[in-house]
């Protein structure tokens, strides 16, 4: 049998999700479930609102099956927009407790690997049932919010609704027309008025972006690097970029995710909250940016330290997503708590908001699913379908989970830059030094963007630029090793 890559990076990510306490495969229970399952057509009640006639459209990235949000705006006579974020209403045919429920439950979340995608949900859920998809009426839960000129949230609603979405499109060729470097895609121009909706969007988009960047939200640049493949063949690692259309879908699930956390606590429930606290570690950033010769100050202060962190992205843009990557393990990683009503309001350090629960994306996150339940429990006014004892032991998990999904994710990256290399043994590379730790010095190279282990010759410092030269790689484990040259 020849030597297949793609199954070989697979089996590679199965045995890491196991590794990792992660589940790769559904149960016999859950399948059989699956296959007794009706479509979700969207079927009208006194409390589903009739929304198929609005422009909605769903942007994510070109292969995404999973659609769960869709998006339409309407420009108010107050110089105000309305903007309305309808997601995906998983819990119509995943019911608590269910096979299919539990094993999404163990995971809490989707593991996307390059060969091989670990959904949550099974496939015929996430990317047909109760995905979001181009020309199927589905049911959703609406967040409805109207933003002023300045991109303040005067009122906001939540309710459920059936919805159709008009077109499916794709960051990148999104951004393109948005910056004026392509024509409006395809599945846009073929709907009349779609193209003035993008605008808006993205017009209160970046309004939304700005404010919260005064108040001191943190915009980062990390090295996550993706495996382009050709066939079963890795043909390159390429790197994702922030675009236009990228910030347009975060801003409006940013204020979608605000929106719900304050509706859950108007309503005196209990919900789970994604929170990034001030940081532990503060002293240690202030030393950073000292290094630098930046000056922040002693108290934690995320205005300040964005300040910091935009003008080093224009100085040294070459360092930069060291720095981010830098920063972000000194602030400490996010983590599900369970908000009690009335309760002083952690909230998220790093998106300088208050408020913010994870609900935008049901097919891929439990915590999602969890919020949408307890959302359609407060509509309804009947007792939420979660103790408090389960939502903390339940955000626990989470939390714990969803680290070992990172870790999975990681460890194919590595074993999908490792194989690309396998054949350039010997090769010179241009790199810089990214982290030194325990006699350990690790140098990420520019092409492909890949990251390694290198033995040095001499004292070296983080930042500084050298040659290397590529000695072996481990697919299986992920290792890269160089040496320095000259």
């Amino acid at each position: 049998m020849s030597y297949d890559p793609r199954r070989h990076l697979a089996d590679i990510a199965a045995s890491a999700m196991v590794d990792k306490g992660l589940e790769p495969e559904f149960s016999p229970a859950a399948l059989a479930q699956l296959k007794a399952l009706p479509v979700q057509t969207g079927a009208q009640s006194a409390d589903i609102r009739d929304l198929t006639g609005l422009l909605w459209c769903s942007i994510d990235n070109d292969d995404s099956r999973d659609l769960d949000q869709l998006t339409v705006s309407e420009t108010l006579g107050t110089g105000g927009v309305r903007v309305l974020v309808a997601i995906a209403d998983v819990d119509a045919l995943v019911k608590k407790d269910t096979p299919i429920d539990l094993h999404a439950q163990a995971n809490t979340t989707s593991v996307y690997t390059g060969a091989r995608i670990f959904p949550m949900l099974p496939e015929m859920l996430s990317t047909d049932l109760t995905s979001l998809n181009e020309g199927e009426a589905r049911l959703a839960v609406v967040t409805e919010m109207v933003f002023d000129g300045e991109g303040s949230l005067t009122s906001s609603d939540v309710y459920r609704a059936r919805v159709l979405n008009k077109a499916k499109l794709a960051y990148d060729s999104v951004s393109a027309w948005i910056e004026g470097e392509a024509a409006l895609p395809k599945p846009a121009a073929v709907v009349a008025g779609l193209d003035e909706q993008l605008r808006v969007q993205d017009g209160i988009a970046q309004v939304l972006r700005a404010r919260r960047r005064e108040a001191g939200a943190l915009e980062f640049q990390t090295f996550q690097p993706k495996a382009k493949f050709d066939g079963e063949a890795v043909i390159a690692i390429e790197q994702q970029e922030q675009n236009r259309a990228r910030q347009l879908i975060e801003e409006f699930m940013i204020a979608t995710n605000g929106a719900t956390a304050k509706f859950l606590a108007a309503k005196g429930r209990a919900s789970i909250r994604r929170v990034v606290r001030v940081p532990k570690n503060w002293d240690r950033i202030v030393e950073v940016a000292a290094e630098r010769g930046a000056a922040l100050p002693r108290l934690a202060d995320a205005a300040a330290l964005e300040k910091f962190l935009a003008a080093e992205r224009k100085r040294d843009p070459l360092r930069f997503p060291d720095l981010s990557l830098t920063i972000i393990k000194l602030m400490g990683s996010g983590e599900y708590v369970v908000e009690m009503p009335g309760a002083t309001n952690v909230g998220h350090f790093g998106l300088a908001v208050r408020e913010y629960s994870h609900s935008t994306a049901p097919n891929r996150r439990y915590p999602d699913l969890i919020t949408s339940r307890l959302v359609k429990a407060a509509l309804k006014g009947v007792p939420s379908p979660y103790s408090h004892a389960e939502l903390a032991q339940l955000a626990e998990h989470c939390t714990k989970q969803e680290d070992a999904a990172n870790k999975v994710e990681r460890h194919v990256r590595k074993s999908e830059a490792a194989m690309l290399l396998r054949k350039q043994i010997g090769r010179t590379f241009e790199g810089i030094i990214t982290g030194i730790a325990k006699g350990n010095v690790w140098v990420r190279i520019f092409n492909p963007p890949a990251e390694g282990q290198v033995v040095v010759s001499r004292t070296v410092k983080i930042g500084q630029k050298m040659s290397v030269r590529l000695d072996r790689v481990n697919i299986e484990r992920g290792f890269i090793d160089f040496t320095q040259i000259g």
